[in-house]
């Protein structure tokens, strides 16, 4: 199986529970097509850089799988169906990093990154 990550972006007015339930139920659907969920992680309420169907906001949902093509296609086919789903990003990686996204770390434990500007 391939290992995949994915970022999709939810509508504003959901609650923080519904947010984190499209992961979990996005979760089971991979799982019923024969892949796995490694790692999950909610960033959030975030501000776009543009509005996307109107919304200035979206919650932000991170995932880590393991899973054959199939499972991850139909899991794609069916987050782009959703309603409260406004965009899917899916990238399929060598190797899962350990440890939290650069999304979650704390801003002094990032390491590589650059200096800023005076």
């Amino acid at each position: 199986m391939a290992l995949y990550e994915h970022v999709f972006i939810s509508r504003q007015d959901l609650s923080n529970t519904q947010a984190e339930g499209l992961i979990e139920h996005f979760g089971a659907i991979l799982a019923d097509n024969g892949g796995k969920l490694v790692e999950q992680e909610y960033w959030g309420v975030k501000t776009m850089a543009y509005k996307i169907n109107k919304n200035r906001k979206g919650h932000y949902a991170y995932l880590r799988t393991d899973a054959p093509s199939e499972a991850v296609q139909e899991m794609e086919r069916l987050m782009r169906l959703h309603d409260d789903v406004m965009r899917v990003l899916t990238i399929k990686v060598d190797s899962h990093e350990d440890g939290p996204s650069i999304q979650m770390q704390k801003r002094d434990e990032r390491e590589d990154r650059r200096p800023r500007r005076p």
